[in-house]
């Protein structure tokens, strides 16, 4: 795992200098960032160049429309995916005075003191006030500076850019596998575990009820296989997605896990779940008793397939 640096903050002078830089939000850390990092990470191993990863400390959206965003990953689980993958991160604050920088000023600001040897950037690339700059500006400025500005046609698959927007539609429709094919990892939630209703309890099945932020409730509604990562251990989990229909009346929307054969208290403790299967929608039952049988032939499923 590479070291993490905050810039102009505790990164060390002249960190960008010289070096192969890939440069994006990197939301997902998905298939076609992987080839963009790739390149990049070719590029630095070519020249004995030192090989990093250059981002924001938040999706700058976070900034302009929290509202309506929604993210794949926390800020947290994509810097320390990114860390896993280049030599070293650099995170670029972004602050109200740092994002109403004008395309040119925003290049200055975070390259003259110390300008990379190449940056490797998606050709969608928008950056400065009102996303005004582009890869062509950035192209003109590095031309003027000694820098390599490289810009990279998004990956296709099935015909089609493999993009954040796509793969959020692909949860939202609770089709997991080709959401994950395209990130080319598990899908994963990060979240607390808090009091719920104690209903799963009551009926011989304890569940976890996790908090989720806002804006990273991306997955559709419905019942799911996933891996439960806690405490350094991993299990077999069913997680329900969304409000239980059956106690729509004193629910709200929510995330629950059935972690298969553990023992102890959750409450507190952070989770990450990763989903592999959607294993049916959301409805209503008759009675608690259809209600319990079908719970546990998720948890049947869960047990025998993962």
């Amino acid at each position: 795992m590479g070291p993490v640096y905050k810039f102009g903050i505790d990164a060390p002078q002249g960190l960008l200098a010289g070096a192969v830089c890939a440069f994006g939000v990197f939301d997902g850390v998905h298939r076609g960032h992987m080839f963009l990092l790739e390149k990049a990470r070719e590029q630095a191993a070519a020249e004995g160049r030192p090989f990093i990863a250059l981002t924001f400390d938040i999706d700058p959206d976070e900034r302009f429309h929290p509202d309506r965003l929604q993210k794949l990953m926390s800020n947290e689980a994509r810097i320390a995916a990114l860390s896993e993958i280049a030599d070293t991160v650099c995170v670029l604050p972004f602050t109200p005075e740092f994002g109403s920088l004008e395309p040119e000023a925003f290049l200055d600001a975070t390259f003259l003191e110390a300008t990379p040897a190449a940056i490797h950037v998606g050709v969608d690339l928008r950056f400065g006030s009102r996303a005004a700059g582009t890869v062509a500006d950035m192209a003109r400025w590095g031309q003027s500076h000694g820098m390599q500005a490289v810009s990279h046609e998004l990956l296709l698959v099935e015909g089609e850019p493999i993009t954040a927007t796509r793969i959020r539609l692909l949860l939202e429709s609770g089709i997991i596998h080709e959401a994950n094919e395209l990130l080319g990892h598990r899908y994963a939630l990060e979240g607390t575990v808090q009091h719920g209703r104690g209903a799963g309890a009551d009926m011989g099945f304890r569940t976890a009820n996790i908090v989720v932020p806002d804006m990273q409730r991306v997955l559709g509604e419905g019942v799911y296989a996933a891996y439960a990562h806690v405490g350094g251990a991993c299990y077999k989990a069913a997680v329900n997605v969304g409000v239980a229909a059956t106690f729509a009346d004193s629910a709200t929307a929510t995330v629950e896990a059935h972690l298969l054969d553990f023992q102890g208290d959750l409450y507190g403790t952070e989770i990450s779940l990763e989903f592999t299967d959607w294993l049916r929608s959301m409805r209503k039952f008759d009675d608690i008793d259809e209600l319990v049988a079908t719970v546990m032939s998720n948890i049947d499923w869960v047990r025998r397939h993962l």
